[in-house]
C-alpha cells in the first residue's frame, strides 16, 4: 500500500512535471508565472532540471503550478 495515497506528486519525477507543464502551457507562460531564467532565456528541460534540483524555492513554485494544472484538468 502506498504511504502517500492522497499526494498527487508521489511517484512523479521532476522531469515529467516540467515536460507536462511545457506541453500544456509552453515556456513563455511558465516564465511569466515563475520568473526564472531557465524558463525565460533559452529554456530547455535539461537546464530546468539542473536549476530546480538545487533551488528548493523555485521547485516548490513549479510543483504548485503542476498541482494547479492537475486540479484544472481533472474537472
Amino acid at each position: 500500500m502506498s504511504t502517500q495515497p492522497k499526494n498527487p506528486l508521489h511517484g512523479v519525477k521532476l522531469e515529467q512535471i516540467i515536460t507536462d507543464l511545457e506541453a500544456h502551457y509552453g515556456w513563455e507562460y511558465m516564465g511569466y508565472q515563475i520568473n526564472i531564467r531557465c524558463f525565460t532565456q533559452d529554456p530547455s528541460v535539461k537546464s530546468s532540471l539542473k536549476f530546480l534540483r538545487r533551488t528548493p524555492w523555485a521547485r516548490a513554485k513549479v510543483e504548485k503550478l503542476y498541482l494547479d494544472y492537475l486540479r484544472k484538468n481533472k474537472q
